[in-house]
């Protein structure tokens, strides 16, 4: 039997953590108190045992160090400063690796660091604080470990660090990174270059196996990879550490080693797999989660390992308690646990009419997939059908792709061609779990979309509760199980209906495709125009599925911002598309190329002024006129170049214009004076940057506002809903709303969403 009394102690201090974190200060103080007195109270009166004052001794230590650390950044001469915008001078040392990530204006380098230094408003401090740097693309790009100065702006952080940091200066390098620093990043390039001459993919996915370094690994396989649940492979996860240290054990024992010094190479073997794959909180959760899955594969295993466990989640909440609120530590925690402490018992019960090695590989990643399921819905708002099975196709490969890609990153430092041939199987091996998510994902029903809300993750907690009692009489019995599978198999293969969907006379659909454009006119019977194509390749395509559109006469693109075109794979999904169109600015050049890429093809320059008619379409290009140039160049120009359209379908007129500016929207107003349409879709996700007259005049009975929940930008801008709503509109949002389609049923116009 497992020894849950550790793993109480993990419990209360996570609960102690989540306290502190996600209640008002004195609130979480006062439920602090009020549960020591409780238990104290409790185990004075003999009522409970004296062993539960671990477990509330854990919660209150933990809840102390989360209070101290929020005390000390909010008190931080970093967090004055930061309010006032200050411009300071800064020494800090590079902490994380930089990440490249899009921003309003153009790429932003964002990078973890720790300030030892900063001088400001003529007083300097010396202290310890954590900030982000958000540096611009052609800032230089250093290595983990540097110690630089450089002259910032501190902008107001969010909680976690004590501000963000804004270059304003070139870095002036004090001290580069440290010997191992140096050679863990050896490693990481070492590795990078075993694998260099393989499948694009496969050389991009080797390096995530091993080391979490999957920053040029296809967004649309990695969508594939979250649809059949493999997303802990691209991260370091316990697994990664499970099997590399594992390999480093099995080598020592084959060497000789033996004793104590099989735990010694044990340690060196995490200590460098933290190195190579970066000492952030994360990866040292990784690697606690990994040393507690070893500790488990030994004698009294299951005991062990669920001490270990507890254990485990204490000391990382009392080293970093901020995990407690992170996806990652609660998947890495609950995965952990239901291998531990469901899968033994499963497994027992598949032994009955299976071989051993057929029970273990089953119940392993059911267990992980049951004990997580809540989480991964409540982030992902779907509940995967593949992942149990795709996990046991990949699983055979990841190991030789993990142990061989680290192995041929080792033996390429010492001689280039034998980390070639050493890392050639690894890739071979990461093809094959390449293969197993693209089909995976193409399966009819991979995946079925779940609420978000509370009621929904409530049942789908009580059903997972319910299956671990049921699961070892459904698993011991071959026919129920057998049964059971077949079922699924049936569901995953049929794609079921959606009830009432598409709903009755629709003819315009403004799909939930997060912080961007995806917009659907319907041109017949299971065809339709679509305008734009959204962020998000799975998304579209599962709006598109939803409305049954088979058939896409015209693709046009409004213009090549990623939030308008990364989702074009998603509609070429399975489906016959014409003519690929979009504005004749070709900039980004990235999205045109992704466009491209996607298509196979070049993308048509959408004709201006003429009409023409798709099915029960009729369009016409009113924006932008041949060598338009009557716009504000402070404004974006591939914005102001978007495609502007004005549809008729339905006996309604609606308006599309992708995410034109002011001073485009101005020129509108003089080209098409006069226009007013039934269905007006707001410009660029309802920015505060309008010509609200001419919005307003417009008179739209609907306005459509295609924007991504809790985005960073602002969007929708409360005065342009305000003025929309004070001049007659219904404004409806997808992101409150989910899919948004307009419907006319005997004459008269009507709104149907689907949240």
């Amino acid at each position: 039997m497992p020894d849950l009394r550790a793993v109480a102690l993990g419990v209360g201090a996570w609960a102690g953590a989540l306290l502190v974190l996600l209640l008002p200060g004195w609130v979480a103080l006062g439920a602090v108190v009020v549960v020591v007195l409780v238990a104290v109270l409790l185990v004075a009166r003999r009522t409970v045992a004296p062993a539960w004052l671990g477990p509330v001794a854990a919660l209150a230590a933990v809840a102390g160090v989360a209070t101290l650390q929020l005390t000390l950044v909010a008190t931080s001469p970093l967090t004055a400063l930061a309010e006032e915008s200050a411009v300071v001078d800064v020494r800090l040392e590079l902490t994380s690796d930089v990440r490249v990530v899009a921003g309003r204006y153009g790429d932003l380098q964002v990078v973890q660091a720790t300030v030892s230094r900063v001088e400001g408003r003529g007083t300097a401090w010396a202290l310890t604080a954590p900030v982000v740097v958000m540096a611009g693309a052609d800032w230089p790009r250093l290595p983990l470990g540097t110690t630089l100065e450089t002259t910032a702006r501190l902008v107001p952080g969010d909680g976690e660090e004590a501000a963000l940091v804004r270059p304003t200066g070139e870095p002036r390098v004090v001290a580069g990174p440290d010997v191992w620093w140096d050679a863990a990043a050896a490693v990481r390039r070492s590795v990078r270059a075993a694998v260099a001459g393989r499948d694009a993919d496969a050389r991009e996915l080797v390096p995530a196996l091993v080391v979490g370094d999957d920053g040029g690994l296809d967004p649309d396989l990695a969508d594939d990879f979250r649809t059949t649940g493999l997303t802990h492979l691209l991260a370091v996860s316990g697994t990664n550490l499970t099997l590399v240290v594992g390999a480093l054990l099995i080598l020592g024992r084959w060497l000789g080693v033996r004793g104590r010094w099989l735990h010694v190479l044990a340690a060196v073997g995490i200590a460098g797999f933290v190195l190579t794959a970066r000492a952030e909180p994360s990866v040292v959760r990784a690697a606690a989660m990994g040393t507690v899955a070893l500790i488990g594969m030994g004698s009294n295993g299951r005991s062990r390992g669920t001490r270990g466990l507890g254990v485990a989640v204490l000391a990382l909440l009392l080293l970093w308690p901020r995990l407690a609120v992170t996806a990652g530590f609660a998947l890495s925690v609950l995965a952990t646990a239901g291998i531990l402490l469901l899968a033994p018992v499963w497994r027992d019960a598949l032994r009955r009419w299976t071989p051993r090695w057929v029970a273990e590989a089953v119940s392993v990643p059911l267990a992980a997939q049951v004990a997580c399921t809540p989480v991964v819905a409540a982030l992902s708002g779907q509940v995967s059908l593949v992942a149990v099975g795709a996990n046991l196709l990949a699983a055979p490969a990841v190991a030789p792709a993990t142990v061989l890609g680290l192995g041929g990153g080792l033996l390429g430092l010492v001689w280039a061609p034998l980390g070639v041939v050493v890392g050639a199987p690894a890739a071979w091996s990461a093809g094959w779990i390449i293969t197993v998510a693209r089909w995976g994902a193409a399966v009819p029903t991979a995946a079925i979309d779940w609420g978000t809300g509370p009621l929904a993750l409530l049942a789908l907690t009580l059903a997972c509760l319910v299956s671990v009692p049921l699961a070892p009489r459904l698993l011991g019995n071959p026919a129920s199980t057998l049964a059971c599978t077949g079922l699924l198999v049936v569901v995953m293969l049929v794609r079921p209906p959606t009830p009432g969907w598409p709903p009755e006379g629709w003819v315009l659909a403004a799909c939930d495709v997060g912080q961007g454009d995806g917009l659907v006119l319907r041109a017949g019977e299971r065809a339709a125009v679509v305008v734009d194509a959204g962020p998000d390749p799975a998304a579209m395509d599962a709006c598109l599925d939803r409305l049954e559109v088979e058939e896409v006469p015209l693709l046009l693109l409004t213009h090549f911002h990623a939030d308008h075109v990364e989702g074009v794979a998603g509609v070429l999904e399975g489906r016959e598309v014409g003519v690929v169109e979009g504005t004749g600015l070709l900039d980004p050049v990235a999205g045109v190329e992704a466009v491209e890429a996607a298509a196979g093809r070049d993308p048509d320059v959408a004709a201006y002024g003429g009409t023409r008619r798709f099915g029960d379409v009729v369009l016409q290009a009113v924006w932008p006129p041949p060598g338009a140039g009557r716009t504000d160049p402070s404004e974006s120009a591939p914005n102001n170049a978007s495609v502007v359209v004005l549809a008729e379908v339905g006996g309604l007129r609606v308006l599309l214009t992708g995410d034109v500016e002011p001073s485009a929207q101005a020129a509108l107003a003089r080209d098409v004076a006069g226009l007013q349409v039934d269905v007006l879709k707001v410009p660029h996700h309802g920015s505060r940057h309008q010509d609200l007259d001419w919005l307003t005049s417009l008179r739209a009975r609907v306005a459509l506002v295609s924007v991504g929940e809790d985005n960073d930008y602002g969007h929708p801008a409360p005065d342009v809903l305000a003025a929309l709503d004070a001049a007659g509109a219904e404004v409806w949002r997808t992101d409150l709303a989910g899919d948004v389609v307009v419907v006319v049923r005997r004459g008269e116009v009507g709104v149907v969403t689907r949240d």
